[in-house]
């Protein structure tokens, strides 16, 4: 064997160890965002004030609705407002008062407690898509979710980096009867991922299933002093809370679980055409859920959410991505940050039927307004299609690389000694370059964000290897993801205790997809 071959030889051995290492399963998961960069504020102080009053006057002279709900009239009463029917008027000053107890941030705590999440301040947790009744892929096209869909996601949200939260009905798995369906899903979450979860907003029964449940996996007093979900809380915009919603809100909020009030508005169809008029109806709703919410139990942890779209008015399909949408975005923020309230707002929100062009521009015009917006929790935040009926298994790893981007972004710019780079700068002098200096190979490996699904091989690589284009190369990620995935460890008795939990419970009722 000549000197030269055993050279070549020693360099492939290197680069074989190399590739091995790039190509091994690992599961690491960034910590949440932590913003080391100013939010954007579009309002000025005068608007603030305008809508704030406003929104009071709403909600003293026009009033919200509680429907079906007698126990929740009775507690509007109580605490000084005016009832009529299921109307109910609350005087100014009255919400502003009660929402003083909710904390301006909290924990919430992860089976795993390397993967705790803080939300607010100026934290930004991300979370995956949330509610579609479809998904779609390359292979199987568009069709109705199932349940193993909804393992997937799970595994998937586990497996990608840049994802902070489990999340909660990433897709509806339509195979399982719907008063069965959220057991399921719980213990997908529970025992496929040690990320944080959310819980079953779609019966109030449901969410106490979810704190049971909890009780097993955490322990109860540990439930009942701490947090270990963030569930959905959405208002019947205009203006109406449903005894279902407002049900499993009193249940998290009486076991000191976080719930998110969250408007869900289409602009010009359940809220007024313009920013400041929706800004408007949105504050006077979370202002009016939020101080029900301390009602039940001051202090439980509780988040401002917005979701606001607008509207195609030659078709009546809700958009995406528009600047009205991020207008509202920043304002909402700016809102909820006067309140001292974690926001929710944001997501990969496209209206696109496909993970094309359409859907990166529409989705990154969001992403990139939740981060300059201020947002805390951003639910939707991978997966999201053809405005939220589909959960997209090749769009789920296209957006969830993407969120490193929010990562680097948020980290702002360094000025440390080591970032001002004089070193590198009076090593390499005129007419040098940079590729070998001492600089550079102290940290070439953290210099820049890297991509683990877009394509920057040149030409001919490319083109040998398939001319694939984005979504082919995302179906490929997402193959491997699930091929490779491995699941995280947990106590085996918790692990049957739970499985029993679900199969008793499944048995106690017959199957209703009502």
């Amino acid at each position: 064997m000549t000197e030269a071959t055993e050279r070549r030889r020693s360099r492939g051995g290197g680069g074989a160890a190399r590739r091995a290492e790039r190509t091994s399963v690992k599961i690491e998961t960034a910590k949440y965002i932590e913003r080391n960069i100013p939010n954007f504020e579009v309002l000025t102080e005068e608007a603030l004030e305008i809508i704030e009053y406003n929104a009071e006057t709403i909600l003293e002279e026009v009033g919200v609705n509680f429907v079906n709900n007698p126990a929740a009239l009775d507690r509007w009463r109580a605490a000084g407002a005016m009832v009529d029917g299921e109307r109910v008027r609350i005087p100014r000053g009255l919400a502003r008062k009660l929402i003083s107890t909710a904390p301006s941030q909290f924990t919430q705590h992860a089976r795993n407690p390397e993967r705790n999440v803080v939300i607010g301040g100026k934290s930004l947790v991300l979370a995956p898509v949330y509610g579609p009744p479809f998904v779609r892929d390359m292979d199987g096209g568009r069709r109705y979710a199932t349940m193993e869909d909804f393992r997937n996601f799970v595994k998937l949200g586990y497996m990608s980096k840049w994802l902070h939260h489990s999340g909660g009905t990433v897709c509806e798995p339509t195979d399982v009867a719907v008063n069965k369906r959220h057991l399921d899903m719980l213990l997908a979450h529970m025992t496929l991922s040690d990320k944080p979860f959310m819980g079953s907003v779609t019966e109030p029964s449901r969410a106490q299933d979810s704190v049971d449940m909890c009780e097993i996996l955490f322990g109860k007093e540990f439930v009942q002093e701490n947090t270990v979900m963030t569930s959905l809380i959405n208002v019947n915009s205009p203006m109406t809370f449903d005894d279902v919603m407002m049900g499993a809100m009193e249940v998290y909020a009486a076991n000191n679980q976080a719930c998110i009030l969250s408007p869900f508005i289409v602009g010009g169809a359940m809220a007024p055409v313009s920013v400041a008029g929706t800004l408007t109806q949105v504050l006077a709703e979370v202002l009016a859920g939020i101080s029900y919410n301390q009602l039940i139990r001051p202090g439980a942890p509780v988040i401002f959410g917005a979701f606001v779209t607008s509207i195609d008015m030659n078709s009546g399909a809700p958009t995406f991505g528009t600047p009205e949408a991020s207008h509202i975005l920043y304002g909402a923020g700016q809102l909820a940050r006067r309140l001292n309230l974690p926001f929710r707002s944001g997501g990969g929100l496209c209206g696109s039927k496909l993970p094309d062009a359409q859907a990166a521009y529409e989705s990154a015009n969001t992403l990139n307004a939740a981060l300059m917006g201020g947002v805390n929790f951003m639910l939707h935040a991978c997966g999201w299609l053809e405005g939220g009926l589909v959960s997209s298994y090749e769009k789920f790893v296209m957006d969830a690389d993407q969120l490193g981007v929010l990562h680097h972004l948020a980290k702002g710019v360094m000025s440390d000694e080591n970032a001002q780079a004089m070193d590198a700068i009076r090593e390499v002098g005129p007419g040098g370059h940079y590729l070998g200096c001492a600089h550079t190979q102290a940290n070439f490996k953290d210099a820049f964000w890297r991509t683990n699904v877009l394509d920057y091989k040149p030409f001919e690589t490319w083109e040998e290897e398939g001319a694939r284009d984005t979504m082919t190369l995302a179906n490929h990620k997402v193959k491997t993801m699930l091929a490779t995935y491995e699941e995280p460890e947990l106590d085996p008795a918790i692990k049957a205790a739970l499985e029993t939990y679900v199969a008793e419970k499944k048995a106690s009722m017959p199957d209703s997809f009502l």
